[in-house]
């Protein structure tokens, strides 16, 4: 049974489930050039457990003909009415990279194809999709467009249907990557290259509506801000001055811990294949977020 530090995954993802947390992710050993494998899960060996796990357990395998073969990046577990919904990336063998929509029966699943192919725009290059559910109890998909097709990344919202299968209306720009004052544009790269990767939407103990997501800054580092808006999804969204994570790390979300800390839960370093998913205690301020500086389980070196 792998300890945390043992399990290469980028993009973790937690679901807490009868006291147990369920571990999602990218799990393909190398997610950038090889055939995609699929989507592994990792459940804690007792409740409240967060160091050790069992598994690796299969959660998504793709069925003979599925539309992608590479590129499986950035599972995300949601509870919608009667099933679990797994949202992700996929490259189409044929058209753009996007977020596709998966749903099982159970929180391991297995889970299979729900959305014909891509919900997100087909002429657009997007990824890490989220799923929202807004005041009114309806559906959204909060994604990024990315910097290789339009140079400054954008964060991107649009309702979702119902039942989960597609988007609906046209999407809304919320903001772009160059609006945080964190993030910095990529070296060696053209000029105005900023990336936008793993939004995540939560609202905090006051009710208002922030948006964890990661670039990089001037060196070079991968590195994960806060965004908020006083609104709706629509916003307006306001950047945070500083990372809340800075130390080549990101795609981050945040749980409930076993005795309440608020964990954030992203992977570091963001170098294939040392990644590792790590969960840091955070707490809220009159400012926003902060870390504490507390691991509570970590890379190698660390604690936990």
């Amino acid at each position: 049974m792998p300890r945390l530090q043992q399990i290469q995954l980028r993009d973790p993802f937690v679901v807490t489930d009868d006291g147990y947390y369920y571990l999602f992710g990218s799990t393909d050993p190398d997610i950038w050039r090889k055939p995609g494998i699929g989507f592994d899960v990792y459940r804690s060996v007792a409740p409240g457990v967060l160091t050790e796990f069992e598994g690796p357990f299969p959660a998504f395998r793709p069925p003979d003909g599925f539309w992608s073969t590479t590129n499986f990046w950035a599972p995300e577990v949601h509870r919608w009415h009667d099933g679990w919904y797994l949202f992700a990336t996929f490259l189409p063998t044929q058209g753009r990279r996007g977020t596709a929509i998966l749903r099982a029966d159970h929180l391991m699943g297995p889970y299979r194809p729900w959305s014909d192919g891509p919900v997100t725009p087909p002429d657009w290059e997007c990824l890490d999709g989220t799923l929202h559910i807004d005041d009114s109890g309806d559906p959204w998909l909060v994604f990024c467009r990315e910097w290789v097709q339009v140079g400054d990344g954008e964060i991107w919202a649009s309702r979702l249907t119902a039942d989960l299968r597609s988007i609906q209306g046209d999407p809304t720009l919320l903001f772009s990557a160059s609006q945080a004052p964190w993030a910095a544009p990529l070296a060696g790269r053209a000029p105005g290259s900023y990336v936008t990767d793993g939004p995540w939407v939560f609202r905090d103990s006051a009710g208002r509506l922030r948006m964890l997501w990661s670039s990089f800054g001037p060196d070079g580092r991968y590195r994960l801000g806060v965004a908020e808006t006083a609104g709706g999804i629509l916003g307006p969204w306001h950047q945070s001055d500083r990372p809340l994570y800075a130390e080549d790390g990101g795609h981050g979300m945040l749980f409930t811990g076993p005795d309440g800390t608020q964990c954030l839960a992203l992977h570091t370093p963001n170098r294939t294949p040392l990644e590792r998913p790590i969960f840091v205690a955070v707490r809220e301020t009159a400012e926003g977020l902060v870390t504490t500086g507390v691991v509570i389980s970590s890379a190698p070196g660390g604690e936990g």
